[in-house]
């Protein structure tokens, strides 16, 4: 493009050029052929003036001596008519060359007669001028030839003139017409990077022209362009770290139905398989999430839906509202959470209302056959309300597990730790627990731990070890012993790993998992006859990782169980 600006206008220059001086040669060449006609034409009527005096007074016998003297003194040929157009003397050799060898009386001779005054005439390249002198008329007579020359030269000279003007003035339109091309190439380099994306790109014009006000346009235009681009990047930038923070799933699709913008957390649940660009239906395959974004791109109205398929194990619900550009945009919200705690609580209920079901039946209906038989044996209504105050025990024993779980549960339970040595701990829980070993007939042995400090809540942690050594002294009966220690391990550094192992059948594998859960028992029938809630691994999971700790079972039937916790190493 610089290129064909440079070659426009030099081509532009050179021709105004040569149009000037071919101008200059049409006009000047008349004007100076004229001039000189104009000029000989009066030289030679004042000659013939001063010329028709002298013949006036001259004998005629001399005529021809004074043609010929006078022919030398006005550098012309000199030539006397009589009154009637006779030839009476000339400055030529021969007559009949006379007037340049025109034959006869040249008409201006009679013009000359009657007009009484010169008279000029031109004919055959020769320039005429008739006088009267008296009874005489005087001609002088001269060749144009010499204009020709004159007009020749002029031309040669004003030819060369404008050779060597032409000559300069491209050098000088080169180098105006390279200097503008070289700003328009600026220009045009700065329209590219601007079209490419960099907005600092600056022109910085100096000169003050027409192509520096555009120059500095331009650098006006960029800076707002760069403000705005600014603003809309950080405004950008703002709206999808807001979306990204969001917990909800957010996906944005084009009228076609594909994916123009999506947020972490969809990527996060959609894996790889989400681009921008693509169709919607080759990344989410949900029939849900699909239909809602049809019906928001078709009907243009909010559409709302429940996706299940989208990712295993998690359900969402999904509402999709159209967007004034013509697209739709889709929300997903994990409602996965709410759901397990919606199920959890109506499981907990249900295991509440059987726990109470139970124990409230025995109770009323050996109520109603003591208040039935009013002539019961002292010895029957003894065992019946023997009957009614277990019942009545486990449904205390229940209550105030449900206030221990309900208090462990609350978001503003919170740990009161000190630091407190590990063996003390387990020498403190193992002590507590003496009388209730010896009456289970279940020894209940220290096996070792470390003087580390932890940070403990030692009342608290008194009931951990008594919930899990009494489930020790229950189910693993069988085995006489339990072994109840602390230990440091390289694997968990920073803490203390505490166990209580029994030896007892032990727990099957499928049940490791669950047996933290509430109401949850291997062994439902066996765990109500030794009076548990359900509820005590549940309330011990709470309270460890109130203290930052972790629990968990390890089992293998036939040799018994242990449970394992830990708690951080005070520093």
């Amino acid at each position: 493009m610089t290129g064909k600006v440079f070659t426009k206008l030099l081509l532009v220059f050179l021709l105004v050029m040569v149009l000037c001086t071919a101008a200059l040669d049409l006009v000047l060449r008349p004007l100076v052929g004229n001039s000189l006609r104009r000029q000989m034409r009066q030289s030679l009527t004042e000659k013939s003036l001063i010329l028709a005096s002298e013949v006036k007074s001259a004998p005629p016998t001399t005529l021809e001596q004074t043609a010929r003297q006078q022919a030398l003194n006005a550098g012309a040929q000199v030539s006397i008519y009589n009154l009637n157009g006779t030839l009476q003397g000339t400055s030529v050799s021969s007559p009949e060359d006379a007037d340049s060898g025109s034959s006869g009386t040249p008409p201006e001779v009679f013009t000359a007669i009657r007009q009484h005054a010169p008279a000029v005439a031109e004919h055959n390249g020769v320039l005429s001028v008739a006088a009267p002198a008296g009874n005489y008329v005087v001609t002088l007579a001269h060749p144009t030839e010499d204009i020709d020359i004159t007009l020749h030269l002029l031309r040669r000279d004003a030819l060369i003139a404008s050779l060597c003007a032409l000559g300069v003035s491209t050098l000088l339109a080169a180098w105006i017409a390279f200097g503008i091309s070289r700003r328009l190439k600026r220009i045009v380099l700065f329209a590219n990077k601007i079209a490419s994306g960099d907005l600092t790109a600056r022109m910085e014009e100096r000169r003050l022209d027409e192509l520096s006000e555009v120059a500095h346009a331009l650098d006006a235009t960029a800076v707002r362009l760069e403000r705005s681009f600014t603003d809309l990047e950080r405004s950008r930038r703002e709206l999808a770290a807001l979306l990204d923070s969001m917990q909800e799933a957010v996906v944005a699709v084009t009228r076609q139905g594909e994916v123009s913008w999506s947020n972490a957390v969809m990527q996060r649940i959609a894996g790889t398989q989400i681009h921008e660009g693509r169709s919607l239906v080759n990344s989410v395959r949900d029939p849900e999430v699909l239909a809602c974004v049809e019906g928001a791109l078709r009907d243009g109205v909010v559409c709302f839906g429940r996706a299940i398929s989208i990712a295993p194990g998690r359900t969402f619900e999904v509402s999709a509202a159209p967007t004034p550009g013509g697209g739709a945009v889709a929300v997903l919200h994990d409602v996965t959470t709410i759901e397990n705690t919606e199920r959890m609580r109506r499981d907990f209920i249900a295991n509440v209302s059987h726990e109470l079901r139970t124990p409230l039946t025995s109770i009323s209906g050996f109520v109603e056959m003591l208040l039935d038989e009013p002539h019961i044996r002292e010895e029957q209504a003894r065992e019946f309300l023997s009957i009614i105050l277990k019942n009545s025990t486990r449904m205390n024993r229940l209550t105030v597990d449900l206030l221990a779980l309900a208090s462990v549960e609350s978001r503003d339970y919170r740990a009161v730790v000190l630091p407190v040595r590990a063996s003390t701990l387990v020498r403190d829980a193992i002590e507590s627990l003496a009388g209730m070993a010896m009456d289970s007939g279940v020894s209940v042995e220290f096996a070792g731990a470390p003087e580390d400090k932890v940070l403990a809540d030692a009342d608290v942690m008194n009931q951990v070890f008594g919930n899990l050594i009494e489930n020790a002294m229950k189910y693993g009966r069988s085995g006489g012993r339990v072994l109840v220690g602390a230990q440091r391990t390289e694997e968990r550094p920073g803490y203390v790993e505490f166990f209580v192992q029994d030896f007892g059948p032990g727990i099957a594998y499928e049940h490791l998992e669950r047996i933290f859960e509430r109401f949850y028992r291997v062994d439902k029938a066996r765990s109500r006859e030794s009076g548990g809630t359900g509820l005590g691994l549940a309330i011990v999971k709470h309270i460890l990782h109130a203290h930052h700790g972790q629990i968990w079972a390890e089992s293998e039937l036939g040799s018994g169980a242990t449970f394992r916790f830990t708690l951080p190493v005070a520093q």
